[in-house]
């Protein structure tokens, strides 16, 4: 893909239509980058004609979503309210079909099936995955239909989702934060690294002419 350097001074893909801004960039949007100063630089880099991307997930992105133990999803009820909810689980299992499907499986909850009973109306669902240990975010946009799910080990709803744009998002403000079992492991080679450590130097005391 070419890049080419932006007015601004910036590195950006300009060969490509953007599929995220095509969705998210809507007249209300594009008139409030042109009172903030923002929206040349954005139609020069997002906006040219020609192939779609961040229409379809890459290596990239299919290797960060089954890494996750979590996302947000977010729907709109009829009434036009946005509703927002946590689901998580073991790694992978938010799943990459292919490169414009994920499933996943909606175990019982609280039984208020608000974003169920959002879905009903409308399919369009937005999802943010979080990499707060090195600092990245993942947005998607798709359209999400529910079945009944066929594994045994998740018993619930089946909810598959098709991807119609993505966009990753930059570190700053993100706050750092760590998996409580990854710290564990760390401190768990800490301590076998200090413990043969702590051996080497009492063999080595106990070791004639040491």
């Amino acid at each position: 893909m070419l890049l080419t350097p932006a007015p601004a001074g910036f590195i950006l893909e300009i060969d490509m239509s953007n599929a995220y801004a095509n969705i998210t960039f809507t007249p209300a949007v594009r008139a409030a980058q042109a009172r903030d100063g923002s929206r040349a630089q954005y139609a020069w880099a997002f906006e040219p004609d020609g192939e779609l991307d961040h229409a379809e997930l890459g290596p990239q992105e299919a290797a960060f979503i089954q890494a996750q133990r979590s996302f947000y999803l977010a729907t709109v009820s009829e009434t036009g309210w946005p509703y927002v909810q946590h689901r998580g689980g073991r790694p992978g299992f938010l799943r990459v079909v292919d490169a414009r499907t994920l499933v996943f499986t909606d175990v019982p909850g609280n039984r208020q099936f608000i974003s169920v009973g959002n879905l009903a109306r409308n399919d369009r669902v937005a999802l943010m995955l979080m990499d707060y240990t090195r600092r990245r975010r993942l947005k998607l946009l798709g359209r999400l239909s529910v079945q009944a799910s066929t594994d045994p080990e998740y018993p619930g709803r089946e909810m598959t989702i098709r991807i119609e744009a993505y966009d990753w998002n930059c570190p700053q403000h993100i706050p750092q934060r760590f998996e409580a079992e990854d710290v564990q492991r760390a401190l768990d080679e800490r301590d076998q690294r200090i413990a043969q450590l702590e051996a080497q130097l009492a063999q080595a005391g106990s070791t004639p002419g040491g």
